[in-house]
C-alpha cells in the first residue's frame, strides 16, 4: 500500500513547482479555526452541558473551563506545529514521536470513521435546516440524504478547483455564523436587562456533585470546541507558519470562548433551563420566542454555519489523506496533486466518496461517532505525550514557540481524566472504540509492512494508480523525502 511509483513533473516541464502552495494568511487561519469549531452545535443543542451539570451557573463555568482547556491544548499544538512543519496534525506528530504504527492507527480510525462520519452528520444537519420550511413536520429521509450529498459534492468541487475559492467560502460563512451569534447575544442581553431573569435567580441550584456527570458535562462542552487543532492539518499551506499559526490560535480560541459563553448567557436570559432541556434546536426555539416574523432567519443561519464548518472539514481532512499516502500508509495515488489547480484532488474526491458512503449508512453512524470520539480524544492526549517525549529525546530541535512545561502536563492530566471516566461510565462504547483501533493492526501488517506482495497485485495497483493520475491530472509533489 503506497509503495507503487507515481509519475512526477520536473521543474523544467513547468515554471511552477508542483506542490501545495502557501496561500493561507492569518485571516484565513482564523476563519478556518473559528469556522470549524462553530458548526451547528452551539445553535442546536448546548443542552448536553446543562443536562449533566444540573445548574445554570455550573454549566456556564464549564463552558469557560472548556474554552481554557481547548486554548491550552491549542497552544501546545502551536509548539508542535512550528517544530514539526508538516501537515497532518496528530498523524505527523505521533509518527515523529512514536513511529509508524501508532500514527497509522490514528490515520485508520480517522479515515474510516471520524472524518467521513463527522462530514456526513454536518451535511445532514445542513440539509435538514434547508428543507425545514418546505417540510415543517419532518423532511423525507431520501430528500435530506440527497441534498446532503449534493452539499458535500459541491464543496469538494470548490476545494478541488481552487484553494483560494475554498478559503473565501470559509471566510464568508464564518462571518455569517458570527453575525447570527451576535444577534442571539444582543437579543439575549436586552432580555436580560428588561426580563424577569428567572434562570439566574438560583444559578447553582441542583449542581451535580457526581464526578461521572461532571466528566460527561466536560465531554459535551469540549465536543463543541472540537476543531481547534484543524489548522495544524494544513501547516504546509500557511504563509509564514512560525508567526501565523500561533497568532491564528491566539485570536480564535479566546474569540470562540467569549462568543460561546455570551451565547449561553443569552439563551438562559430568554429560556428557562427546563425549556432548554426540552428543545432539540435551542437557537430556533430562541428565535421563535424573540424574533417574531424574522424567526425564519435562524434556520438559515444554522444552515450557513454547518455549510462553512463542512467546507473547513473537507479542506483539512483531504490533507490528512494526502500526508498519509505521502508516507506510504495509504495508496500512492492519494499523494498526488492536480498540476493545474495545485490541489490534492484525488484525496478530496476520496474523502467525498467516504462521506457519501456514510450518508447511506443510516442511523448507526451516530453510534459510530460516539465510539470514535473517545478514541480521537485519546489520540490528542498521545500527541501531547509525544510533545513531552520529544522535549526529552530531542532538546536540541529548534522550537520557535516553547510553552511552559505546566501546559502540556496539565492538558495530559485532563486527557487522562477524560480517558478514565468514560471507561467507568460507558465501558461498552469505549471498548468498541478501542476495537476499531485494533482492526487497523492487521491492515498495517498487510498493507504497509508486507512489501513482497504478489506480482499480480503490484501490477493491478500500478495500473489503477496510472489511471487515477491520468483522470485527475495528478503528479507527485516535488519535495525532498524526509
Amino acid at each position: 500500500m503506497g509503495k507503487e511509483e507515481t509519475a512526477s513533473v520536473s521543474s523544467s516541464d513547468r515554471s511552477d513547482t508542483v506542490k501545495l502552495k502557501k496561500e493561507l494568511g492569518l485571516h484565513n487561519g482564523v476563519a478556518l479555526i473559528v469556522g470549524v469549531i462553530i458548526g451547528g452545535g452551539i445553535f442546536i443543542s448546548p443542552k448536553g452541558v446543562l443536562q449533566e451539570a444540573g445548574s445554570v451557573g455550573l454549566s456556564l463555568i464549564i463552558w469557560v473551563l472548556c474554552g481554557l482547556i481547548s486554548l491550552i491544548g491549542a497552544v501546545c499544538y502551536a509548539e508542535l506545529g512550528t517544530m514539526i512543519l508538516k501537515s497532518g496534525a496528530d498523524y505527523a506528530y505521533i509518527r515523529t514521536a512514536f513511529g509508524n504504527l501508532p500514527a497509522f492507527l490514528y490515520l485508520w480510525v480517522a479515515i474510516i470513521i471520524i472524518l467521513p462520519t463527522g462530514n456526513a452528520i454536518t451535511a445532514l444537519t445542513f440539509a435538514e435546516y434547508i428543507l425545514e420550511p418546505l417540510f415543517p413536520c419532518e423532511s423525507p429521509k431520501y430528500a435530506t440524504q440527497l441534498l446532503a450529498a449534493l452539499c458535500i459534492t459541491l464543496l469538494t468541487f470548490i476545494n478541488c478547483v481552487n484553494v483560494k475559492w475554498a478559503a473565501r467560502v470559509q471566510d464568508v460563512f464564518t462571518v455569517t455564523k458570527i453575525i447570527a451569534l451576535v444577534i442571539i447575544i444582543i437579543t439575549g442581553m436586552v432580555y436580560l436587562v428588561i426580563g424577569d431573569r428567572e434562570s439566574y435567580e438560583e444559578p447553582f441550584k441542583d449542581s451535580t456533585t457526581d464526578p461521572g456527570k461532571f466528566a460527561l458535562a466536560f465531554y459535551s462542552g469540549l465536543f463543541s470546541y472540537a476543531g481547534w487543532n484543524y489548522l495544524n492539518f494544513v501547516t504546509e499551506e500557511i504563509k509564514d507558519p512560525y508567526k501565523n499559526l500561533p497568532r491564528a490560535i491566539g485570536i480564535s480560541l479566546p474569540l470562540v470562548t467569549v462568543i460561546y459563553v455570551l451565547a449561553n448567557i443569552a439563551y438562559f436570559a430568554v429560556l428557562t433551563p427546563l425549556e432548554m432541556l426540552r428543545s432539540d434546536a435551542i437557537a430556533v426555539t430562541f428565535a421563535d420566542r424573540t424574533l417574531g416574523v424574522m424567526a425564519w432567519t435562524m434556520p438559515v443561519f444554522v444552515a450557513c454555519s454547518t455549510f462553512g464548518g463542512l467546507n473547513g472539514a473537507i479542506f483539512t481532512s483531504a490533507r490528512l489523506f494526502f500526508v498519509g499516502a505521502r508516507q506510504g500508509h495509504l495508496p500512492g495515488f492519494l499523494a498526488t496533486i492536480n498540476y493545474k489547480f495545485f490541489t490534492p484532488l484525488p484525496s478530496l474526491v476520496f474523502g467525498c466518496i467516504m462521506s457519501i458512503i456514510m450518508l447511506c449508512w443510516g442511523d448507526d453512524m451516530y453510534a459510530l461517532i460516539n465510539y470514535a470520539s473517545f478514541v480521537e480524544s485519546s489520540f490528542i492526549g498521545i500527541s501531547i505525550a509525544g510533545m513531552l517525549y520529544l522535549r526529552y529525546k530531542h532538546p536540541e530541535w529548534e522550537r520557535p514557540i516553547k510553552v511552559h512545561i505546566f501546559f502540556p502536563i496539565f492538558f495530559m492530566a485532563i486527557c487522562l481524566f477524560l480517558f478514565i471516566m468514560p471507561l467507568t461510565a460507558s465501558p461498552t462504547e469505549c471498548f468498541m472504540g478501542l476495537l476499531m483501533v485494533a482492526t487497523g493492526i492487521p491492515v498495517y501488517i498487510l498493507g504497509v509492512m508486507w512489501e513482497n506482495k504478489p506480482e499480480a497485485f503490484k501490477v493491478l495497483t500500478e495500473k489503477f494508480t496510472k489511471f487515477t493520475q491520468k483522470l485527475c491530472l495528478g503528479v507527485r509533489e516535488e519535495m525532498k523525502e524526509d
